[in-house]
């Protein structure tokens, strides 16, 4: 989930966010295994104010003995260590996105979804844990480089069928990927991805570092590790944030739901942006005669038949082409973050005029989309979710989703459909997942954090989760985006209480940025 966050930095922040058992029986919630202490972390010197480490976990917590894992871990120490709280978990969501390198590059991206204000970051040590699978923790590859950048700059998808080709070819590309994955690593190893892992690591982190509780912090997928945790562990809970929640029962029990109502998701927000372009009007918002939704769709047609050239972008994008599926994408993706909105105005404004440059720039940059796009970070996204879902092998089931997709989310719909299909032939079954209901009995509350325009995780979603979390209270942010925090002080404000204070706002708290526009060249908020 078209999470958290690669950025395009000459133009704007870039936002992008956002299956498996195909037998034998999922585990409810064990309990915690016993397994030795973790050494603790040793700490090197690796960029200004940056310390990292290594912390080697058990592969499987059910056999401490056997194979391990090292996972990449990054501290940002306390700017103020005289009135220091403790420890700042984090996870930036994907899955697949590297919490180190999001880490990394926090202080060049203020208001970014997720970035930690001043505050937090003088009152914590926040730590960074690549998942087990991502970033540098052994991220899983299912390509060599040159058949990703042959995918990333293919044509073949077509825009109007389900999945973009004929159900062979689709299956045959599952099948080919699946088949990668295994060729890469151990199928023992694709098989202990599951997020139920991933807090048990988190676990061993904590305990390593010497803290008896943990604040966490999480966005998109990261808000499926953070109710996983408090459900394992609720005593070592500090204070939790959830951002862009996503469903955990979906997640784990219906993944072609989950699939669907993520492209519902997107095409609100796509629809958001043909109504404030027809709203501002063509002095604003060239893009069409008054109907930007009916000029987009001819667009993606015609680019389909004829792609439009894209120059080269020194150090951010080769010179290639946009065709219609491309530029589908680009809007999915960029619709979904109102930051982008006068980039996506101007991108497509251009690409009617024939130069496929800007779209071409943007389609390379926004890299983290919850159904897929050829890129290592998709291959690290879909073993953890075949890790995670429970996904139907009868490919008749996903061609109904597939259906209902299309018929729910027109233009979207496409894209959503069989983007489970590489879980439902996955070559490491998972049988031993939690998917019990993550409700975090006996944590404190939790500050549920949930944009009313998500692209990727509805507002619905953050409803749900905040039901079924024992205890929380929901804050809601009207308007575009992928996550809040970092987006808009009223945002900023409750959360930074709820991390440093452990005071959360009332119950039902509305937060309403300014309104998005379409206008090329506006400053956000502004």
């Amino acid at each position: 989930m078209p999470a958290p966050y690669r950025r395009l930095r000459p133009l704007a922040v870039l936002a992008a966010a956002v299956a498996l058992a195909l037998t034998g029986c999922a585990a409810a919630v064990p309990a915690a295994p016993a397994v030795p202490p973790p050494d603790p972390v040793t700490w090197t010197g690796c960029g200004p104010g940056l310390e990292c480490g290594t912390l080697e976990v058990p592969q499987e917590y059910t056999d401490p003995g056997g194979p391990r894992v090292a996972l990449a871990v990054m501290r940002h120490r306390a700017t103020d260590p005289q009135r220091r709280i403790g420890t700042l978990f984090f996870n930036p969501g994907g899955p697949g996105v590297a919490a180190t390198d999001t880490l990394r590059a926090m202080p060049a991206t203020p208001g970014a979804p997720g970035t930690f204000g001043p505050d937090v970051l003088a009152r914590f040590d926040v730590v960074a844990m690549d998942p087990r699978g991502v970033g540098a923790s052994s991220g899983v590859r299912c390509r060599t480089d040159a058949e990703r950048a042959e995918a990333a700059a293919s044509t073949a998808a077509d825009p109007a069928l389900p999945g973009g080709a004929p159900l062979p070819t689709l299956l045959a590309e599952a099948t080919a990927l699946a088949e990668g994955c295994a060729a890469h690593q151990a199928p023992a190893f694709l098989a202990s991805l599951s997020t139920d892992n991933v807090a048990r690591d988190l676990d061993r982190l904590r305990a390593a570092l010497g803290e008896e509780t943990i604040t966490y912090y999480g966005i998109s997928y990261g808000t499926v590790v953070g109710p996983m945790y408090a459900t394992l562990f609720p005593d070592r809970v500090r204070q939790m944030v959830l951002d862009a929640p996503v469903d955990t029962t979906l997640w784990t029990g219906d993944p072609l739901e989950f699939l669907d109502e993520v492209a519902v998701a997107s095409e609100r927000t796509l629809d958001a942006w043909f109504d404030a372009c027809r709203t501002e009007g063509t002095a604003v918002c060239p893009v069409g005669d008054g109907d930007p939704a009916a000029a987009f769709d001819a667009l993606v047609a015609g680019l389909e038949r004829r792609p439009a050239p894209a120059r080269a972008v020194e150090g951010l994008a080769p010179a290639g082409v946009v065709d219609g599926a491309m530029l589908l994408e680009t809007a999915r993706g960029a619709a979904g973050d109102r930051t982008l909105w006068p980039v996506l105005t101007t991108a497509l404004a251009t690409a009617q005029q024939g130069d496929g440059t800007l779209a071409h720039l943007l389609y390379r940059n926004l890299t983290v989309s919850p159904f897929g796009v050829p890129t290592a970070t998709q291959e690290q996204h879909t073993a953890v979710r075949c890790a995670d879902w429970t996904t139907p092998a009868d490919v008749a089931a996903h061609t109904a989703a597939a259906e209902r997709a299309v018929g729910h989310a027109p233009r979207i719909g496409t894209r959503a459909a069989y983007s489970a299909l590489a879980c439902a032939v996955w070559p490491a079954p998972n049988t031993d997942r939690v998917i019990a209901p993550l409700t975090g009995a006996g944590a404190p509350p939790t500050l549920v954090v949930g944009g009313r325009l998500d692209p990727v995780t509805p507002h619905t979603w953050a409803e749900r989760t905040a039901d079924t979390l024992e205890q929380a209270v929901l804050l809601t942010r009207e308007g575009v985006g992928h996550g809040s925090y970092g987006t808009d002080p009223c945002v900023d404000a409750a959360v930074e209480a709820t991390l440093l204070d452990t005071t959360l706002p009332a119950a039902g708290t509305v937060c309403t940025p300014p309104q998005a526009t379409t206008r090329p060249g506006a400053v956000p908020g502004g």
